[in-house]
């Protein structure tokens, strides 16, 4: 069976913490900010984790 291919993009759009859990940017900060609250402009700009049902099909894509 051949070696399992890393998904470069995951690579780039996700990061591994320190106790294996995957942390995201949150979709919806590059434009049209002007009709955005500025509350929730700042609720984008923090980072979050990705959902514990989906991390384990990321790290595979991932190959970590």
């Amino acid at each position: 069976m051949p070696k399992m291919k890393t998904r470069k993009a995951m690579l780039a759009r996700f990061k591994v913490t320190g106790t294996g859990k995957l942390k995201r940017r949150r979709p919806g900060r590059r434009h049209l900010l002007t009709g955005k609250a500025s509350k929730r402009k700042r609720r984008l700009k923090k980072d979050t984790l990705v959902d514990s049902s989906q991390t384990k099909m990321y790290a595979r894509l991932m190959g970590v």
